[in-house]
């Protein structure tokens, strides 16, 4: 797919790999590029083929977070005219994705970049990975981190390492619940293969039941997970 300026993306059998290509800018992320990774999940989901989703990145860094003066700044970007432009955050994005993602990092995560790694299913990172939340250092705070964070932590958990900017260990990471693992290049291509033969049908509205009952009442959730799997079963 040659239709993107910050992203690089293949389709190899059940499998869609995104590439994070801004490495000049140690792959911030900006409005033109929050938009194309949100085309290719929305093209990714309307493609039975595929089961699973992988993010890598270019250069050293896998994310340092937004670019903050595309964002202060539209006229800064650069506006791909191939896609349709949302305002949309890139939390919101990955919550779009209804097939499990897989982020492959081998380069620090900075800011805004936690919001990939907390929006993909697993996360396999190199041992020496650090991370870091400087917002606070920088007059602003990490409030779309926050949301994401929520999700594997306590508030207390999460108030702490917004107030920490200094950068932690692979070893916190995953005493945290940032990372999943060790990058292991064999173990992942076994990860990989287990989708192959998978139901996408059942991938799907798996994910997608897993992220609407957040906002049922805990009385109805199971009504409304009978249902689903009812309309499943029924095909």
């Amino acid at each position: 797919m040659g239709l993107y300026k910050y992203i690089k993306v293949e389709i190899d059998r059940h499998i869609c790999k995104v590439v994070l290509a801004r490495p000049e800018k140690r792959n911030a992320f900006t409005p033109t590029m929050v938009n194309e990774i949100n085309h290719v999940f929305q093209k990714v989901n309307g493609d039975d083929a595929i089961k699973v989703v992988l993010i890598e990145a270019e250069g050293p860094v896998f994310c340092a977070g937004m670019d903050l003066k595309t964002f202060e700044d539209a006229g800064v970007d650069e506006v791909n005219p191939t896609i349709i432009n949302e305002n949309i955050s890139l939390g919101e994005v990955f919550e779009r994705l209804y097939k499990p993602s897989i982020a492959i990092v081998e380069g620090n995560v900075i800011a805004g970049g936690f919001l990939i790694a907390l929006g993909c299913t697993y996360v396999f990172a190199t041992p020496d990975v650090k991370f870091r939340l400087p917002e606070l250092d920088l007059g602003i705070f990490p409030f779309q981190v926050m949301a994401s964070l929520l999700k594997i932590m306590s508030e207390k958990q999460v108030l702490q390492l917004c107030l920490d900017t200094g950068y932690f260990d692979f070893e916190r990471a995953r005493n945290l619940g940032l990372v999943d693992g060790i990058l292991d290049k064999k173990e992942l291509d076994v990860l990989i293969g287990s989708f192959e033969n998978r139901s996408v049908r059942a991938l799907k509205e798996g994910i997608k039941s897993l992220r609407a009952i957040k906002s049922i009442p805990a009385q109805d959730q199971f009504t409304y997970l009978k249902e689903v799997l009812d309309n499943l079963k029924r095909g």
